[in-house]
């Protein structure tokens, strides 16, 4: 069974870095022909796509995000990582990471709550 797992700070600052793990288990972020992606979702509103890494480490991202999103991945621990550059509050979202592709099923994680204040 995959399970995919979201982790970071919870709290960010205004204008700092946002840094976004999610840990994969159950299966190889390497293997088949999968999308990785984040997702986010702002209070009171719909589920936003970000952005995805594929089995060969390219990268696509939403156009409103493209020129402060990126996407990376450590294989050693079977992670990928978002990291999104100045922040602002309306950056504040519960985020998701979620595998899609491959002919199998989607899977998601459990959504990690990121507020941007000061």
């Amino acid at each position: 069974q995959v399970q995919l797992q979201e982790s970071g700070p919870g709290l960010a600052n205004p204008s700092q870095t946002l840094s976004l793990i999610c840990t994969v288990s159950g299966g190889s972020i390497t293997t088949n022909d999968y999308h990785w992606s984040w997702f986010r979702q702002p209070p009171g509103k719909g589920l936003e796509w970000i952005g995805y890494i594929n089995v060969r480490g390219s990268t696509i991202f939403s156009p409103s995000l493209k020129s402060r999103a990126s996407i990376s991945r450590d294989t050693s621990k079977n992670q990928f990582t978002l990291r999104l550059m100045s922040v602002t509050p309306e950056d504040t979202a519960v985020y998701y990471c979620h595998r899609s592709g491959g002919g199998d099923d989607d899977y998601w994680g459990q959504g990690t709550q990121v507020t941007v204040s000061s």
